[in-house]
């Protein structure tokens, strides 16, 4: 995972307070070996940060940066971010703030 993450990061940095996360695939086989359909896999609403912007700026001008760093596992909400391909992966372009907890 971590090669992935730091291949993403290097082409593309977020801006200002937005996090791009890469969702966690979903088990695609039972444990006796069945393939699940897509249609029905469990959607799950956790990823991994890939990128992180410098943070959000306040009309003082100074920067509040965020509490994730690269690697984060994250819970997202069930709608919202902008979703993005790269290299045939689908990222989500988050808002900082709509990021619902960080997995310990």
């Amino acid at each position: 995972m971590a090669s992935r993450i730091t291949k993403f990061s290097k082409t593309i940095i977020p801006m200002a307070d937005r996090v791009l996360v890469q969702r966690i695939k979903p088990v695609q086989k039972t444990a006796s070996g069945l393939y699940i359909p897509e249609k029905a896999q469990e959607a799950i609403n956790e990823g991994y940060v890939v990128a992180v912007g410098k943070g959000l700026v306040t009309q003082e001008g100074k920067i509040i940066a965020s509490e994730l760093k690269e690697g984060d596992k994250v819970l997202l909400p069930p709608f919202g971010g902008s979703a993005i391909k790269v290299d045939n992966e689908e990222l989500i372009l988050f808002r900082d703030s709509e990021i619902l907890a960080k997995i310990q």
